[in-house]
């Protein structure tokens, strides 16, 4: 009878609307890397003087650089870079815009922060330009 009153305890909270674990997103840190590297990293390395490496800053300085979603020094945002209206702009020349296309920008912009959260100064695995 225990499980029952377990079941049903979910399946309330399910119902209610209550935030389920499986709900949060964590971001996929390999397709952020993916990313970074063929998108980012090439066009700062065309557009801005040189690619910038994750390890470049700690994981707290990405942490509010993602969260302020100021890019080019204010000019734009972090998140239009994995917009879908900017992928669908470079997919002809850029094989990871074409080939993350559908995943949800919401979805990118978590794995991007995973990537660089990671590979920061003071992450798990720093990493540079790469």
């Amino acid at each position: 009878m225990k499980w029952k009153k377990i079941a049903g305890a979910c399946l309330a909270g399910y119902v209610l609307g209550m935030p389920h674990v499986a709900d949060a997103y964590e971001g996929d840190w390999k397709r952020g890397h993916v990313y970074y590297r063929m998108v980012c990293t090439s066009c700062h390395a065309v557009k801005a003087g040189g690619p910038i490496g994750p390890n470049a800053r700690t994981q707290a300085e990405w942490a509010a650089y993602m969260q302020a979603n100021k890019h080019a020094k204010g000019k734009d945002s972090v998140s239009y870079y994995v917009s879908k209206p900017y992928r669908e702009s470079i997919a002809s020349t850029n094989k990871a815009a074409a080939k993350f296309a559908d995943v949800p920008e919401q979805e990118l912009f978590e794995d991007l922060k995973a990537f660089v959260s990671r590979s920061a100064k003071d992450g798990d695995a720093p990493t540079g330009c790469r």
